[in-house]
């Protein structure tokens, strides 16, 4: 992930409306959302050369999305197990989010720098494997890029700017969040960061959707939790062609952490 949007408990129909972006590197395998095989409890996308995810949820409510921490080209651990286990190992567990992360953050810094959203239907929590502490969540607008939370980046303010407009809607939908996640506009160089990849990757980098030749938003997903915690979990994956987007496809999933078994529900 390189972007996750959220809105927790501020609106008075939704407990969580979340909306993250995956940017990667087109050539890096990747199986789209769905229940896994070897894990039926978890719905998520899969990153097949990790063999972690980047963002799911379970059949109990319980979800998770992470984040890289940006670092200057070729300082990162190659021998690093996969950041993406963190979220799938929380998921195929049986943890409450805040102690899961506080076993993680004793033994972090094997990892490449991460950030590692963590929660339930009723409580969420935070922690960055760069920054001691691990924080639980109130109320709010909150954006995650490969910083801290809520860091300034500039498609950090424009995506939680369209979160705090949707906010004030009755009914939002997965089509409402994709439409904020496919922003492709580059904001100018004087607001871009300086995280040590230079100038081109910066821009690059900068828009809340990513286009580039070899790199880019692989997927988008939403998740929405509403007020008698019924779950619509959403994922919009993209294959891309000679830099252009050659085929789209969008998955919808519905269940209700309240029945036994998680049966579909219409809502």
């Amino acid at each position: 992930m390189c972007l996750i949007l959220f809105s927790y408990n501020i609106n008075k129909n939704y407990k969580l409306i979340m909306g993250a972006n995956r940017d990667e590197f087109y050539e890096r395998p990747a199986d789209p959302a769905d229940f896994w095989d070897d894990a039926p409890g978890i719905l998520a996308g899969r990153d097949l050369q990790g063999k972690g995810t980047w963002m799911g949820i379970n059949r109990r409510g319980n979800f998770a999305a992470l984040t890289n921490f940006r670092v200057p080209f070729g300082t990162q651990k190659a021998d690093a197990p996969s950041r993406g286990k963190l979220v799938s190992d929380f998921l195929a567990s049986s943890e409450p989010p805040g102690k899961y992360l506080e076993n993680i953050s004793r033994n972090c810094e094997k990892y490449n720098g991460f950030n590692l959203i963590a929660g339930n239907p009723d409580e969420i929590y935070y922690f960055s494997s760069k920054k001691p502490g691990i924080k639980k969540l109130g109320p709010g607008n909150y954006g995650l890029s490969n910083r801290f939370l809520d860091s300034p980046w500039p498609k950090v303010i424009k995506g939680k700017a369209g979160f705090e407009n949707l906010m004030s809607q009755d009914e939002i939908t997965e089509n409402a969040v994709f439409d904020i996640l496919k922003d492709k506009s580059h904001p100018p160089d004087k607001q871009l960061p300086d995280t040590g990849v230079g100038l081109e990757w910066e821009r690059i980098l900068s828009p809340i959707f990513i286009k580039s030749p070899i790199y880019g938003t692989r997927s988008s997903t939403v998740l929405i939790i509403d007020k008698q915690s019924r779950i619509r979990f959403a994922e919009r994956s993209f294959i891309y062609k000679d830099n252009g987007i050659e085929n789209e496809e969008t998955r919808v999933f519905k269940f209700d952490t309240g029945l036994a078994g998680s049966l579909p529900v219409d809502f």
